[in-house]
């Protein structure tokens, strides 16, 4: 130890603890001791906090025993959860109490070196008494620090200030507390009467030396842009004991009860074996969920949950519940998830995907956290897809991959924010108040232009109905000074910070005004007084409900109901993304080899030949199934499922999705409509702007809102029966160049703007969160958010009815910050562009299927959660709800699912066509299929409304002009429906047609066979409103088409309809219609006549159809 230069009694209280330092500390205390900034990179539990902490308190008690140590706060200790600050004010009490024993006895004096920790959850009383006697060591929180430097007594005590802590660094560097933490570090510097020494500290941080660029800010980078900053990396991985654990049930898109009975026993089975078990799940509903099951299975005092909405006391109890021993298990979010020393937990368990590698190995590395322990943990992956992410992840951590942190950039909601702060403390000259901000390393790139539009934006406010809004500050242009207005300083410290608000209710007991924690308000609203939910674990009986209250009573155990809360759920990372895509592209190729050796092919064309037939073969998964166990360590159980699901998934598909092959396919539901389904595994960031943007150029295109949703792996967009296009032009619906601006237009109708422009209302102070010394309830906070933005984006509220046009989008700092925030948090728009410039470039191989019903691989989105709806439609509404879905599919079935029942067809057809029993019928049936044929008229009146074969009523031959008799043998169909057509032709409401061309005189032909009697014999003659003769047509029995009207038809042939174009009528524009020579396939509309060609037109009767051309 005497190589650190740390005082001998310093040194012998570390040697009889610990004996020898660890890497990060041996290779740390260097750095820090020279005074330099400091970033340490080690796996958890190798002693970093100690690495950081240790010097520092060899300094204070080298002063104490110099008699210079003063009560002023030295050392800031930041961390990102409060329960992190917590554990550690508990572990500094042992090196703490241990070296002063170690001083009174070997030098007989007692230094007083004390610590505190201010946090929200610190009482009153404690943080006036912290004020009056500041403690040497200050363990905070970011926003807790914030509030110290905006404060006069915070700011008094934090003078002092030599040392900056930021622990698990990583949490907060890639999103906005960093960037509010960044600006918070910079003005302690600016308030220190010396330099203040930074020291980072995490266990997973990529790229390293981006995060020691933030550590440092701006001023800390050398024109080269390398930090000047001692980096220690002692790696983020450590040897880890980690399985997979799956149910005895094959998993599915969503879990049965019964699957998740078998999950609860195997947990508590896991919980018995072992000492103390942390389980870890993704959502506050599901911990409370897991732990009421494991409480009937364990005890009630075995088993507590821990999660951001309990209370402050409920929280902190189970903590010490648990590293007293007293608790079997824990169930908590993240909120246990960073360094927390947590007791003797040997045992980790996770329920669900963690969405990240990071989240992976700290979550792990909960259990054994001391030196040299062997983290524990198991994967209880919740349905398929998760199973394959889950064995991504593991693959990753095995190769020692790690996700890349990306920092915000220049979020100026926060600027504003801090700006006023600082304002508020003191007068400011604008250049030193811009060159302040711009050390902070997320807003480097800040321009002058955007500091000056939020300056304008500070002083002059908004101005609304209720009067001028958010204007905090006093601008002097003529004396560039900037001072904030009165008032100031409270809106700082009462509406501060990064983390927005949310609509939650507080939970109190009566009686005695407990606070026990939060619900979520839709929740609160939907229950009434004696319903009965769970909080922690236990139980409680509504008494009330009112000003944002729940009232409450224990219910002693009574059967309770689980409450929820509403947010955006965790996307999965790029790099976890990329590593799932490789895996889908391994199990690809392996199934192609098993293909190879061994499969059996079979025709793959439909009979039909109506849609676009997936390979179907005969192939066994067993052939990869070893494969699967040596590569991801599943049992023959989960291997088994894994096999089929992708051996079933590419039997139906033909290959394996990822991100090198995007596959569309397209099936309907038994509501008569369509879904679109485009598996794409690029994480939801990317899919959420994807689907988004479809879903504006579907609108567009369609004129028509659809219910769209978008995961992780695969987008789903709900048509509906009059959407009709060519699956694979959706490729080519999105350009790279114009995808952005789409984009913006079509978040400003989704749930994420209004939203995030109430976020960043309230961060930049122009939304108080309180006033008069209560919370706004959220109701008010919403309508005072829509009259900020329509003061300054008036067409965001305003009726699309009146607008032309996109809505142009003002240049107002909040609104381009909104509007960025939906376009790079909550989506991915780089990376749509970065996806779609390699669709244009031929780089992505882009594959669309037609299928009867959805691939294995839709089943997951199409049970998406509400999290990933696109649209304002409830679960319960959802036309995904009328998707059918097989449970398991055998290989012969498999080969089926491509090819549609000749059947199916044929009786949707007949459903769908038009029945007449009258002319008038008769007439809106020629009307909506725009041309018929005798074979089709016949199939189309009623038998009930043709006269009975005795009482025929003769109708007039259009050749001989004389009435004719019934045939009795063959029941001739224009006498059988002569009267209705000749009644529609008086009218001059339909008319005979005659096309020329081989293929249409074969056609003719076969239509004049089947017709007992043909309707008219005469060349030239056609059915269509008028009559034409032309040269090179001989008389033939032709489709029926009514007069005077635009539509789409299907072209004419004995086989029935075909897309064509549109009819058209006009004055003098006649064109007819030259068939290919041959061709079976070829439309009957291909080519205009020659120009010689000619029709004539008797009297009475406007030009019929001019155009008819297949598309």
């Amino acid at each position: 130890m005497q190589p650190f230069q740390f005082h001998p009694l310093v040194a012998q209280w570390f040697e009889e603890k610990f004996g020898s330092p660890t890497e990060p500390q041996e290779r740390g205390w260097p750095a820090i001791q020279s005074g330099g900034h400091t970033l340490i990179a080690a796996p958890t539990g190798s002693g970093k906090t100690l690495a950081a902490f240790l010097a520092s308190l060899d300094g204070l008690f080298r002063e104490g025993l110099a008699g210079t140590l003063v009560n002023e706060t030295r050392v800031v200790y930041v961390s990102p959860l409060k329960a992190l600050s917590n554990d550690i004010h508990k572990n500094l009490e042992e090196p703490l109490s241990g070296i002063r024993a170690a001083l009174r006895a070997g030098e007989g004096r007692d230094v007083d070196v004390r610590a505190e920790v201010r946090t929200g959850d610190t009482p009153a009383a404690k943080r006036q008494a912290i004020a009056k006697k500041p403690p040497h060591i200050l363990v905070t929180t970011p926003e807790s620090f914030y509030l110290l430097l905006t404060s006069q007594s915070g700011r008094k005590m934090l003078a002092a200030a030599r040392t900056l802590i930021v622990d698990e660094i990583h949490a907060v560097v890639g999103n906005r507390r960093g960037s509010h933490l960044a600006l918070s570090m910079e003005r302690l510097q600016a308030l220190a009467k010396a330099p203040v020494q930074r020291i980072g500290l995490s266990a997973t941080q990529k790229p390293i030396e981006e995060v020691a660029r933030f550590l440092v800010g701006t001023g800390g980078v050398d024109e080269g842009g390398n930090p000047r900053c001692a980096i220690v990396d002692t790696g983020h991985s450590r040897k880890m004991d980690v399985a997979i654990e799956l149910p005895g049930s094959p998993l599915e898109a969503v879990m049965s009860n019964e699957v998740w009975a078998e999950v609860y026993g195997r947990l508590a089975d896991l919980i018995d074996a072992h000492r103390t078990t942390l389980v870890f799940v993704n959502t506050r509903r599901l911990a409370e969920r897991v732990t009421r099951h494991l409480c009937e299975r364990l005890g009630v005092d075995k088993v507590t949950s821990h999660h951001g909405s309990l209370s402050a006391r409920l929280r902190l109890d189970a903590e010490n519940r648990l590293k007293r021993g007293e608790l079997k298990a824990l169930v908590a979010t993240a909120s246990l998830e960073l360094g927390i020393d947590i007791g003797a937990v040997d045992l980790v368990c996770q329920l669900g995907s963690t969405r990240s590698i990071a989240t992976l190995l700290q979550r792990v590395g909960r259990a054994e956290h001391k030196r040299g322990g062997l983290p524990k943990g198991r994967l209880f992956p919740l349905s398929r897809d998760e199973l394959v992410e889950c064995l991504a992840a593991l693959r990753s951590v095995r190769n020692g991959e790690l996700d890349c942190l990306r920092m915000p950039e220049k979020p100026l909601d926060l600027l504003a924010q801090q700006i006023v702060a600082c304002a508020a403390c003191e007068d400011w000259q604008e250049q030193k108040l811009f060159d302040l901000v711009r050390s902070a390393y997320p807003y480097r790139n800040l321009t002058r232009q955007e500091f000056d539009d939020v300056l304008k934006m500070l002083a002059e406010g908004f101005s609304t109905k209720r009067g001028r809004r958010g204007a905090l500050i006093h601008y002097d242009a003529v004396n560039q000074r900037v001072r904030g207005r009165r008032g100031a300083r409270l809106v700082a410290l009462t509406s501060g910070g990064a983390i927005p608000d949310n609509a939650d209710y507080r939970v109190v007991l009566e009686p005695g005004e407990t606070f026990l924690g939060t619900v979520n308000e839709d929740f609160a609203i939907e229950s009434m007084a004696g319903d009965v939910f769970q909080l922690g674990n236990a139980s409680w009986r509504i008494l009330g409900i009112n000003s944002g209250t729940v009232r409450v009573e224990d219910a002693h155990g009574q059967p309770p109901g689980i409450p929820f809360w509403l947010g955006e759920a965790p996307g999965r990372t790029r790099e976890l993304s990329q590593a799932v895509s490789e895996l889908r592209v391994e199990i690809e190729t392996k199934i192609g080899q098993a293909r190879a050796a061994g499969a059996c092919h079979e025709p793959t064309s439909s009979p039909l030949g109506q849609i676009c037939v997936a390979p179907a073969t005969r192939t066994c998964p067993e052939r990869f199934m070893d494969w699967l166990r040596a590569e991801t360590g599943l049992c023959e159980s989960g291997a088994r499922q894994l096999a089929d699901y992708f051996s079933a998934a590419f039997r139906t598909l033909g290959v394996i999705p990822s991100q090198k092959k995007i596959v569309m396919e397209r099936f309907f539901d038994e509501s008569g409509g369509m879904q679109l389904v485009i598996h794409a595994p690029f994480g939801i960031r990317m899919n959420r702007a994807w689907g988004l943007a479809l879903r504006k150029r579907f609108c567009r295109s369609f004129n028509f809102e659809l219910q769209a949703a978008a995961t992780d792996d695969a987008i789903v967009l709900s048509l509906g029966t009059q959407h009709s296009f060519p699956l694979d032009e959706v490729f080519r619906y999105l350009n790279s160049q114009a995808v952005r601006d789409l984009l913006m237009q079509a978040l400003l109708d989704a749930p994420m703007f209004p939203i995030r422009w109430r976020w960043n209302a309230a961060r930049a102070l122009a939304l108080p969160r309180q006033r008069g010394g209560r919370k706004i309830p959220a109701p008010l906070q919403r309508m005072e958010a829509e009259d900020l933005i329509a003061s300054v984006f008036p067409d965001q509220l305003a009726c699309l009815e009146n607008i032309a046009g996109d809505r142009e989008i003002p240049d107002h700092p909040l609104v381009r910050q909104t509007i960025e925030d939906c376009l790079t948090e909550a989506m991915d728009i780089d990376g749509l562009v970065g996806l779609l410039k390699r669709i244009e470039g031929g780089a992505i191989e882009c594959i669309a299927r037609d299928l009867p019903e959805p691939s294995p691989l839709a089943h997951e989105i199409l049970n998406a959660k509400p999290y990933a709806f696109l649209d304002n439609a409830p679960l319960e509404e959802r036309r995904t709800q009328a998707v059918y879905t097989r449970r398991a599919s055998s290989s012969s079935a498999d080969r089926e699912l491509g090819i549609l029942d000749a059947t199916a067809i044929e009786r949707v057809g007949e459903e769908a066509w038009p029945r007449a029993g009258n002319a008038d019928e008769l007439h809106e049936a020629l009307l909506l299929l725009g041309v018929m044929t005798e074979a089709e008229v016949q199939r189309s009146v009623a038998p009930a409304s043709l006269p009975a074969s005795s009482d025929r009523i003769p109708a007039v031959s259009p050749e001989s002009g004389h009435r004719s008799q019934p045939n009795p043998k063959t029941g001739s169909l224009f006498y059988a429906i002569g009267p209705l057509l000749e009644s529609l032709m008086a009218e001059k409401r339909a008319g005979r047609l005659t096309v020329e061309g081989s293929r249409r005189r074969e056609e003719a032909d076969t239509v004049s066979e089947n017709s007992i009697e043909p309707l008219h014999r005469r060349p030239g003659e056609f059915c269509g409103g008028c009559r034409a003769r032309h040269r090179a047509c001989p008389g033939r029995v032709l489709p029926f088409v009514a007069k005077g009207y635009r539509r789409r038809v299907v072209g004419f042939g004995s086989r029935g309809l075909r897309s064509t174009r549109t009819f058209s009528s006009g004055r003098n524009r006649t064109r007819m219609v030259r068939p290919p020579a041959s061709g079976p396939d070829s439309s009957a509309d291909d080519q205009p006549a020659a120009r010689g060609d000619s029709a004539g037109f008797p009297g009475g009767f406007s030009t019929l159809p001019a155009r008819v051309a297949a598309r």
